[in-house]
């Protein structure tokens, strides 16, 4: 049996309000990263291949971790979210983004919008929809351990896609996803079955309570 581990980034830049400000770890998330693979070298096993997304929070990510000879694939890069904001300031402005406090409200409203054809982003969003099933294609190798370094939004869309999930539910998947979160998949003859969501066990201990983060 294979495995699919993915991998939110840590803690970016959450005072940004545009997507190349947004791009970077702050401290604590470098912390994060580190805290991860230091949990993962003592209790996990090896895994024989390791990608990520090619966004610059991401790759710091993984390397954060200790991870050498990652395989960058923009397929695992998150949804152009800032851009979205700007596209629904214009068609929805009696809905407001002013905070990151907002995302439960906003989000689905804008995925929703998305997926209409309502506001257009950088891509469409089924083209979203087919990069997420193409890397998951492509981790699902039988009899081998694979990690993803990526964001909440492929997280979401891939949960979504193997339990049958459609905008509303994939939001709310979407919501409680920590920076530097663990979700895993085992890969069977029938395809990914999910069997972790959200861990974050290099978090789970008293004197880090503070430091698990949303965004």
């Amino acid at each position: 049996m294979g495995e699919i581990t993915l991998v939110r980034h840590g803690q970016a830049n959450s005072a940004a309000d545009n997507e190349i400000d947004y791009d970077k770890l702050s401290e604590l998330g470098h912390q994060q990263a580190k805290w991860l693979g230091a949990w993962m070298a003592a209790h996990d096993q090896p895994y024989d291949t390791v990608y990520s997304g090619t966004l610059r929070r991401q790759k710091e990510t993984a390397a954060g971790m200790g991870f050498e000879n990652v395989i960058c694939d923009e397929r695992l890069n998150e949804i152009a979210y800032y851009d979205l904001t700007d596209e629904m300031a214009v068609f929805r402005p009696d809905l407001p983004r002013t905070s990151p406090e907002d995302f439960e409200v906003h989000f689905p409203v804008t995925l929703q919008a998305w997926k209409d054809g309502d506001i257009k982003g950088v891509e469409t969003y089924d083209a979203f929809l087919t990069r997420v099933r193409e890397i998951l294609e492509l981790a699902t190798q039988p009899g081998k351990r694979v990690l993803c370094v990526t964001s909440g939004g492929i997280i979401a869309r891939a949960v979504s896609q193997i339990l049958g999930l459609d905008i509303p539910d994939m939001a709310r998947i979407a919501l409680p996803i920590y920076n530097t979160s663990v979700h895993r998949f085992h890969v069977r003859p029938t395809g990914p079955l999910l069997a972790t969501f959200n861990s974050a066990p290099h978090l789970d201990v008293a004197d880090r309570i503070e430091a698990r983060t949303y965004y």
